[in-house]
C-alpha cells in the first residue's frame, strides 16, 4: 500500500510540472508539442477507489476488496499526418487494474447491477481497444472497424451517442460508480472485441447508427479467437437519435434523444430454466437534457438524464429497467468545475425467476460531488443506498465510497 501512495505523489507531482528530480516538467510543451505536432495524442489517467459497506447488505466486518483502481492509457493517431489518410484516425486503448480479494460488492454488498464499476479486477495491462475509423462525405459517415467498445463510441452536437449513451451518465471514472447509472443493465454489450460500426449524420441533429461485435468477445485477448474459432454469434445494435437546443437567456440548452434495438443469437435462459432461447432482442431509451445554463461561456448549469430498457423474460433475469436524475455544474459560487450529481435505478426481475430471486426488484440511489482539486485531479465522495441486493432477502445497504482520478 506504501508504495501505490508514493506512485500516486508522484504521479501528482509529474503531472502538475512540479520538479521531478532536478528537472521541471512542463506537460504541456513536452507532450503538446512533440506529440501532438507528429499527429499523435497521448492521454494517461489513473483512477483509486476506496469503498466499504457501511450499513445492510452482505457484511458491514469485511474489510476485504476495499480498495480497487485503475489506470489507462490512449493514444489517437491523426491518419492523414501520419499516413496521408484524409479523415482518419486510429485509437489504441490500453488498461490495468487492480481489486483486492473480489471486491466490495461480492463481499459485502451483493449487488445485482455492481457498486464500482472501475473494478476490472488483477490485470497487469491489456489492449481493449485498438481501432480504425474512416470518414466519408465530409465526415458525416463514419466508419469504424476493430477492436471496439460499443458503448457511447460518438459524438452528434457535442453529445455522447450510438451506443447508450448520456452526458450526465456515462463515466465511471467522473460520473455514477454504480452500475446501473452508467450503462443499461437490459443491454446484453458484449467485452471489448472485434467490430464493425457505421455513424451516419446527414443533418446536424439527427443521426442513425449500426453495429455488430463478436458476441462471446474477451477483452483480455485481441477477439481473433472468439470470433473466428468459436461459434458465429454475433452482437447486433442499432440506435437513432437527435439533438435539441432549447432557448436560453445565457445561450442555449443542449439535449439528447435516443432509441435503439439490440440482437443477440446467443442462446440463454433466465436462471429458473433449463431450456435455452436464441434470437434474444430487446430495445432501450435514452434522453438527456440541459434545463438551465448559468452564463454563455461554460457548461455550469442544470440538467437532467432518464433511461429505459426491456428485454424478453424468458431469456433475461432482468427484463425491465428504469432510471433517472440530474446533474449540476458550479453548483457553488468559486466552483465551476466541480459537479453535483444524483441518480435513481430500479430494475425488475422476471415473472419467470421467481426461484432463484425473492425480490422483484433492485433499486439504487447514489449522490456524489466531483471536486477539482487542482487542474488535473478531481477527488469524488459517493454514497449509494441499494435496496433489495441482488433482488433478494437482503438488508438494504449503504455504500460510502471516495474516488480519486488523476489525469495527465
Amino acid at each position: 500500500m506504501k508504495k501505490v501512495f508514493v506512485l500516486i505523489a508522484a504521479f501528482i507531482l509529474n503531472a502538475s510540472g512540479v520538479y521531478a528530480g532536478d528537472t521541471l516538467i512542463d506537460r504541456e510543451n513536452f507532450f503538446g508539442h512533440n506529440l501532438e505536432n507528429s499527429g499523435i495524442q497521448l492521454d494517461l489517467s489513473t483512477t483509486h477507489i476506496y469503498q466499504a459497506n457501511v450499513k445492510g447488505g452482505l457484511s458491514t466486518h469485511n474489510h476485504k476488496g476495499r480498495y480497487s483502481g485503475r489506470y489507462d492509457v490512449e493514444f489517437t493517431f491523426d491518419g492523414n499526418k501520419i499516413l496521408g489518410l484524409e479523415n482518419s484516425m486510429f485509437y489504441l486503448h490500453g488498461r490495468g487494474s487492480w481489486k483486492h480479494e473480489g471486491g466490495t460488492d461480492p463481499l459485502s454488498v451483493g449487488s445485482y447491477f455492481g457498486v464500482n464499476t472501475n473494478a476490472y479486477g488483477d490485470r497487469a495491462f491489456d489492449i481493449v481497444e485498438f481501432w480504425y475509423q474512416q470518414g466519408f462525405a465530409d465526415n458525416k459517415l463514419l466508419l469504424r472497424v476493430g477492436k471496439i467498445d460499443l458503448t457511447g463510441g460518438f459524438e452528434c452536437k457535442g453529445c455522447y451517442v450510438s451506443f447508450d449513451g448520456s452526458s450526465y451518465a456515462n463515466d465511471e471514472t467522473s460520473q455514477f460508480m454504480n452500475g446501473a447509472l452508467v450503462n443499461n443493465p437490459t443491454i446484453p454489450f458484449p467485452y471489448e472485441g472485434l467490430g464493425v460500426v457505421a455513424f451516419y449524420n446527414p443533418i446536424e441533429w439527427w443521426y442513425i447508427s449500426a453495429g455488430i461485435a463478436d458476441a462471446q468477445a474477451d477483452f483480455r485477448e485481441t477477439g481473433f479467437r472468439t470470433a473466428f474459432h468459436k461459434e458465429d454469434y454475433f452482437f447486433s445494435i442499432a440506435e437513432t437519435g437527435f439533438v435539441t437546443e432549447l432557448d436560453s437567456a445565457n445561450g442555449p440548452m443542449v439535449g439528447a434523444y435516443r432509441f435503439g434495438m439490440w440482437y443477440d443469437p446467443q442462446p440463454k435462459s433466465n436462471s429458473d430454466s433449463e431450456k435455452l432461447y436464441r434470437d434474444d432482442r430487446g430495445f432501450y431509451l435514452s434522453f438527456d437534457q440541459m434545463l438551465y445554463r448559468e452564463n454563455p461561456d461554460d457548461t455550469q448549469g442544470f440538467g437532467t438524464f432518464f433511461r429505459y430498457g426491456y428485454a424478453p423474460s424468458k431469456t433475461n433475469d432482468l427484463t425491465t429497467f428504469v432510471s433517472a436524475g440530474f446533474q449540476y455544474q458550479g453548483l457553488f459560487e468559486g466552483r465551476d468545475d466541480d459537479v453535483l450529481g444524483f441518480g435513481f435505478a430500479k430494475g425488475f426481475i422476471s415473472d419467470q425467476a421467481n426461484v432463484t430471486y425473492t425480490q422483484d426488484a433492485e433499486s439504487v440511489y447514489e449522490i456524489y460531488y466531483n471536486a477539482q482539486v487542482m487542474p488535473n485531479v478531481n477527488v469524488t465522495p459517493s454514497i449509494q443506498y441499494i435496496t433489495h441486493p441482488g433482488a433478494l432477502d437482503t438488508d438494504n445497504a449503504t455504500v460510502f465510497a471516495v474516488r480519486v482520478h488523476l489525469t495527465l
